[in-house]
């Protein structure tokens, strides 16, 4: 169940044993470079291809969406519907005080997106008497997309944009939403990644959003050299100085992530780019327990799904283990940033993740709605990674209306909320995201990280208490200081 995406890096996979030795100025402030510390060339970018890992977690489907009790009894797994997933957050008590996301704009980036993504959040949005965003456009600013096709390619990618979509709104339904599709995913011999970055810095450039979610990923071993990194990153440094949000599901196999061939997993930890980016703010996820009023009844834990049997046979047919968690770890391309200088002692001198945590759970699945071709219109079950970060950037969405402006890159204010002991974010301090699977004939297991008080490499800094984090973010993240240069290789004209 990998909701969030994997690209695959074909120019080589002679990995990354260069970018892991990389110091220097440069470096050590957070940025990607090559080798010898020269600027990576666009060249670096060729033969990358894009592919969506959008899965539902149930072949069936349902004509009305089903209810916690109804999801326990049927599947043996919790499932949550808008109501419940808002209570979880203390939302109401924001929306009751005016705050929506009202005159924010939540940007949604997807190859191909839905053709029925229209039609399937208003139905999504009478079932549980949401208002309709105030403004929802679709644009294609990187190319027309093709024609919708009955393969598994556009069939991903429409069901990640339709719980990116329905899930964003669950959260901020007073933002408008701007769905941006991109033309090109799993094609042979073009690429796809470059396109949303071409994408991304055409939304940045004519303030067309707020905050960006990214629900997308490729194992940092997968690219062939730190240089092709850099060649990416012009929409993070672009969104940085444009005070733009911009968020990345960190990944849902754990600790551990495919290869280049995107069946074998690794078997020692990796964490995902771009995620890992220090102008990414890493989004990654918790196991709700909530009763039927959205009630906790007891902490979030980390999600970890692997040794859940009932999960198992739902998503894969068989008892697993198979790899389904919150991926969390140190990046070997990018060293501290400084804003986790407080939290060295768990990072070393490496960039951490995740960041934050929400809802990610497939024991706690949400509801989706689809009628796209392909596959029976109806009601869904979803989670994962791709799950979370959209409802973090409800939350983002929230917290721009009250500061009456974006934000930009939140995660110098996160770690401030945090090392102050704001009552925003609530601590995380059980579970793992240590996991387990069957490959070469034998089970491997990669040990992950125990979630504990304060920073950990399993839920970050924690999650969410709404009703205090939202007024905290927005008085405390600004516009940010430029510490050196080379955070901004700024896009060409």
């Amino acid at each position: 169940m990998r909701h969030v995406k994997k690209l695959a890096f074909t120019a080589g996979a002679c990995g990354l044993a260069a970018a892991t030795a990389i110091s220097g100025a440069a470096l050590a402030t957070g940025t990607a470079v090559t080798a010898a510390g020269t600027p990576a060339s666009a060249s670096a970018t060729a033969g990358i291809t894009l592919h969506p890992d959008a899965m539902r977690l149930l072949s069936d489907h349902s004509s009305s969406p089903e209810t916690l009790a109804q999801c326990e009894a049927q599947y043996h797994i919790a499932c949550y519907d808008p109501a419940e997933i808002r209570a979880a957050y203390n939302l109401p008590q924001l929306y009751n005080e005016g705050y929506t996301g009202k005159g924010s704009t939540i940007v949604i980036v997807d190859s191909f997106g839905s053709p029925t993504i229209r039609h399937d959040l208003a139905v999504y949005d009478a079932q549980y008497g949401l208002p309709a965003p105030p403004s929802f456009k679709i644009i294609q600013p990187a190319g027309p997309v093709p024609p919708f096709k009955k393969n598994s390619d556009f069939e991903g990618w429409a069901g990640e944009t339709t719980l990116d979509v329905e899930a964003a709104h669950t959260i901020a339904p007073g933002a408008n939403i701007l769905l941006v599709e991109t033309p090109v995913s799993e094609t042979e011999g073009v690429t796809g990644f470059p396109q949303i970055v071409r994408a991304e810095n055409y939304v940045i450039n004519h303030n067309l959003g707020d905050v960006i979610s990214q629900s997308f990923g490729a194992t940092e071993e997968t690219f062939p050299n730190a240089a092709s990194v850099t060649a990416l990153r012009s929409a993070y440094a672009n969104a940085a100085a444009h005070h733009v949000t911009v968020l990345a599901a960190t990944g849902d196999d754990g600790v551990t992530d495919t290869g280049l061939n995107e069946v074998t997993f690794y078997t020692h930890r990796v964490v995902d780019w771009p995620p890992s980016d220090p102008l990414v703010t890493a989004v990654g996820g918790t196991e709700l327990h909530l009763d039927a009023a959205g009630n906790h009844t007891s902490p979030d834990t980390v999600w970890n799904d692997t040794y859940n049997h009932a999960q198992n046979e739902l998503a894969y047919g068989d008892a697993g283990p198979n790899p389904d968690a919150s991926n969390g770890g140190v990046s070997v391309l990018f060293t501290r940033p400084w804003y986790q200088n407080g939290v060295a002692s768990v990072v070393g001198n490496a960039r951490g993740v995740p960041d934050i945590t929400m809802s990610a759970a497939c024991n706690g699945a949400i509801q989706n709605y689809q009628s796209y071709p392909g596959s029976p219109a109806g009601w869904y079950l979803s989670c994962g990674t791709s799950e979370a970060t959209p409802l973090f950037a409800g939350i983002v969405a929230l917290a721009d209306q009250v500061a009456g402006h974006s934000l930009g890159l939140i995660n110098p204010a996160l770690y401030q909320l945090a090392a102050a002991g704001q009552p925003g974010i609530a601590a995380v301090t059980s579970g793992d995201n240590t996991v387990s699977f069957t490959q070469d004939g034998r089970e491997q297991t990669v040990a992950g990280f125990s979630a504990r008080p304060g920073y950990n490499l399993a839920t970050g800094l924690g999650t969410v208490n709404a009703p205090y984090f939202v007024p905290e973010l927005a008085r405390l993240a600004k516009p940010l200081f430029m510490p050196n240069e080379a955070w901004y290789p700024l896009p060409a004209p």
